[in-house]
């Protein structure tokens, strides 16, 4: 059987909740569009997360590599586009800030993703859940790790889908940070994540 590696990140920012880590934790092991899934829970961290996720890769030899990620703010699912060559933004889980800093001095300035992103938005909308194509996965720690999993595959020409999905906040995260924000409830967050990689199944 086909291996999917889905991978979702720590709590960040003061924030108390990620709920890419539930989804993550209750997708592991299961069977999705004929993919076992092997979850893989990445640390916020400029250095430490891009390490263990090539590490993580080469443990796992998937066929597949879905990353996920928390878009505070957003009210739709949205896979992303391209991820850049750039760090930056806030500190890290550890203090540590960049500006402007390459993730690979010698990679490209940007790579596209390898997932069915246009068929999976669509697969969404017909059953109900908002989503949309996003251009931009910021600088942060996202886009560090689409990056570095787009640049890894290219590089050692691994002919894989591969590519980063960013969900908006889950109730209780809406709840436990005191903010107003968009929120889903966590079931359907998992529900979506599933129709996105059933959608990897079909190609």
């Amino acid at each position: 059987m086909k291996t999917l590696m889905l991978t979702g990140f720590e709590p960040f920012l003061g924030m108390p909740i990620n709920p890419t880590e539930r989804i993550v934790n209750s997708l592991d092991g299961e069977t999705i569009g004929g993919y076992q899934i092997k979850s893989i829970l990445l640390p916020v961290d400029f250095e430490k997360a891009p390490a263990a996720l090539l590490e993580a890769f080469h443990q796992v030899n998937p066929n597949a590599v879905v990353s996920l990620g928390l878009a505070a703010g957003r009210d739709a699912i949205t896979p992303e586009r391209i991820a850049i060559n750039i760090r930056d933004g806030a500190p890290d889980n550890n203090g540590v800030a960049l500006e402007d800093a390459p993730i690979q001095e010698d990679g490209r300035d940007g790579y596209f993703s390898r997932l069915p992103i246009r068929k999976i938005v669509n697969k969404l909308k017909e059953n109900g859940f908002p989503a949309n194509i996003s251009n931009s996965a910021g600088t942060y720690l996202c886009n560090n790790v689409m990056y570095t999993m787009l640049h890894h595959i290219e590089k050692e020409q691994v002919g894989i889908p591969a590519g980063f999905i960013h969900v908006p906040a889950s109730h209780d995260l809406a709840v436990e940070g005191k903010k107003r924000m968009p929120s889903w409830s966590q079931r359907d967050l998992e529900a979506a994540i599933r129709l996105a990689v059933e959608c990897l199944g079909e190609e």
